[in-house]
């Protein structure tokens, strides 16, 4: 074990099922119905071509078939993933779908369909009569969602090193703790690692709080290794002892049952003991959870125009229009085309910031971006690129590159619905380094608690040091020993994904990277306020 990485865990994907149905299918048999069955194909940026994934069974006689098969899919979301059903009537038992008729087909994305819950879908595509639809419903996949918290101590703990056989008295340890779950072909698997408690022999760890399907899956009696090493700077740990234990004998509580003897493998020597100080059980619930009990995601777009992007009428220019999208044309389809996925009404206000902006030409650092206040909303990802294109031509690029008052208008709209109902993206498209970093940082801190994540994509060569700063992935955002509450921001380089030769691929790697974070974002802020997802609720 070369690296330490304390507070590690492992994350459980997730997987969807889908049930599906049909109704209303046309009937092409002529002395009996048709006889339905489904084939279901999926498409991702790395595939670029459809590939089957499921077919049901075939059902005889029926025009409204509910399936038996499931369809089980891995959830991405940070990944647009196309989904394609085809319906045909069997009529020979040959695997090639050209041997049956073709009853009509339909498109979608998986996170329309998790978002939808349940989705009915047209089937197009038959020469002479558009007829039927195919209805899907989603479901994650493991149920249990209870997450632990743990918290163990030491006692008498023995390093056995050539430092503890000759100088006991002095050879305290520097103890830590890794948890494992046992897998289904007998193999630990590694689930979590403590911190290092420094020289003492009676450690108290921290409180670990795990995802219950992540160190048990769903079943209460699967072994639980736990394993106690003395750290050691050069990764070479030496173990101290281990014990089994299952989640039903933790769930009772501190106390003789939950006094665990520290023992080594090989020799049975006993080398102290870890006890149990406390255990609590409690439900979680997932991105998805929310999102299928109808928690909408509302995404607003915040361009850069500011005079350092270069006229617009230069080639040059990051501004400039062509027949070939620029890096902020790129960036809002990147992100937009998922995002909308989950948005129902599929409306984006979209706001510019650092531009003089007519009739009179002030500068603005927060101006709707189709230029109509009593309408600042856009159709679709389309409407905005649409909108971004005519004010392009309408505002003069000026600065400087002010941050915070988008922020700040989002986070107003963010303060009106903290109930679960509604959560708010900003997505800022900037070329240059902020030139009011501290009253951002202030906005970022106090938006920190409410519905709402930011993400900002740096286009263009700029240094853009700083906004690894507002990331705050390793140290938590701070200003004036005020600290935010939890991390909302995500910065992405543009450039970084402009080496890849294929564009269809550039804009998925973009897309995850900036999207990655936001389901355990939008968990994060759900968590913090005690939400329960409405169809959950008793």
């Amino acid at each position: 074990m070369a690296v330490f990485k304390p507070g590690s865990s492992t994350e459980p994907t997730s997987e969807i099922e889908l049930t599906l149905s049909c109704r209303n299918l046309l009937d092409c048999d002529v002395f009996s119905k048709s006889d339905p069955m489904c084939v279901v194909f999926m498409k991702t940026p790395e595939t670029t071509k459809w590939v089957e994934i499921c077919r049901t069974e075939c059902i005889n006689n029926s025009l409204n078939p509910n399936f038996v098969t499931k369809v089980h899919v891995l959830y991405r979301f940070e990944v647009q993933q196309l989904i394609k059903f085809e319906v045909y009537d069997v009529d020979s038992n040959l695997h090639d779908l050209k041997s049956q008729d073709f009853l009509g087909s339909c498109e979608t994305t998986l996170g329309h369909i998790v978002s939808s819950v349940t989705l009915t879908l047209a089937l197009k595509g038959v020469k002479t009569n558009n007829k039927g639809q195919v209805i899907v419903k989603a479901e994650e996949l493991p149920a249990c969602h209870d997450e632990v918290t743990l918290q163990f101590n030491g006692k008498d703990l023995e390093r056995s090193d050539w430092i503890s056989k000759f100088f006991s008295w002095i050879a305290k340890a520097y103890p830590f703790l890794e948890l494992f779950k046992v897998g289904e072909d007998g193999q630990y698997q590694l689930v979590y690692r403590t911190e290092v408690v420094n020289w003492t022999n009676n450690p108290t760890w921290k409180p670990i709080t795990l995802p219950v399907r992540s160190l048990c899956g769903t079943d209460f009696d699967r072994d639980i290794k736990v394993v106690c090493y003395h750290f050691k700077y050069n990764g070479n740990h030496s173990l101290i002892g281990e014990f089994h234990v299952t989640m039903n004998q933790l769930k009772k509580g501190p106390g003789p049952e939950n006094d665990h003897k520290c023992v080594k493998p090989k020799s049975s020597k006993i080398c102290g003991s870890i006890r149990l100080n406390h255990f609590d059980l409690k439900k979680t619930f997932t991105f998805l959870d929310y999102i299928m009990s109808g928690t909408q995601i509302n995404c607003t777009v915040a361009i850069d125009f500011t005079a350092s992007n270069g006229d617009p009428k230069d080639h040059n220019s990051l501004h400039y229009l062509s027949n070939r999208p620029n890096q902020y044309e790129q960036a809002l389809v990147a992100v937009g085309d998922i995002i909308q996925d989950y948005d129902s009404d599929k409306v984006f206000p979209a706001l510019g910031f650092g531009a003089r902006i007519p009739p009179h030409g002030e500068v603005s650092h927060e101006f709707f971006l189709n230029l109509q206040a009593s309408d600042p909303y856009c159709a679709g990802i389309e409407g905005v690129i649409n909108a971004y294109h005519h004010c392009i031509r309408s505002v003069q690029l000026f600065g400087p590159t002010n941050f915070s008052p988008v922020i700040n208008h989002v986070a107003k709209f963010a303060q009106a619905y903290q109930d679960g109902t509604q959560y708010f993206i900003l997505l800022i498209i900037t070329d240059g380094v902020i030139t009011d970093m501290f009253h951002t940082k202030q906005a970022i801190i106090n938006a920190s608690s409410l519905p709402m994540s930011i993400i900002i994509v740096g286009v263009g060569n700029a240094d853009f040091g700083a906004m690894e700063e507002l990331d705050a992935d390793t140290v938590p955002l701070e200003v004036n020993g005020v600290r935010a509450s939890r991390d909302i921001t995500q910065f992405v380089s543009f450039k970084d994904f402009q080496s890849c030769d294929n564009p269809t691929l550039a804009k998925a790697n973009l897309a995850r990277e900036v999207l990655a974070e936001i389901p355990n974002q939008i968990v994060g802020y759900m968590k913090s306020k005690n939400i329960i997802p409405i169809n959950l609720k008793k």
